[in-house]
């Protein structure tokens, strides 16, 4: 195989990073994305799933203008030695969304006695039965 899979990322891109004292890398990625009109990626490290060996920076990319190769930056955290990646095996979560100029207004203050009964209401509903936010809460579209 005679493609670079992994080489040195710019320090700069994690100034501020609590581990930017860790030398940054990337991992190639030969694969293109790209998204329709208004819509980008976020890139994030696989949720729900612990890697030992290597922790991924989250980002967004605007991948319906942006055309060239995406790598994925990250710091190596499994210690002195070689270490090897099974061929497969996962490397980031990619989300595609869509961006919108539209603002969501949200409103910061303490809850009324009404929302606190609501709330606690459901916290009661939630510990009573197996499944009942999948059944009473969740969108069912």
């Amino acid at each position: 195989f005679d493609k670079v899979m992994i080489s040195s990322h710019n320090s700069h891109q994690i100034a501020g990073h609590p581990q930017s004292s860790l030398p940054p890398n990337k991992f190639h990625n030969y694969w293109s994305i790209s998204t329709p009109a208004g819509w980008s990626c976020l890139f994030l490290p696989l949720l729900n799933h612990h890697q030992p060996l290597f922790k991924v920076f989250a980002g967004v990319v605007d991948t319906d203008t942006y055309q060239a190769l995406i790598h994925f930056p990250f710091l190596a955290t499994g210690g002195d030695g070689i270490h090897l990646l099974k061929k497969g095996t996962p490397l980031v979560q990619v989300i595609p969304f869509r961006r919108d100029s539209t603002y969501i207004e949200a409103e910061i203050r303490a809850e009324s006695q009404a929302e606190g009964q609501l709330r606690e209401s459901q916290r009661r509903n939630t510990q009573s039965t197996d499944g009942w936010y999948r059944e009473h809460a969740r969108s069912q579209r």
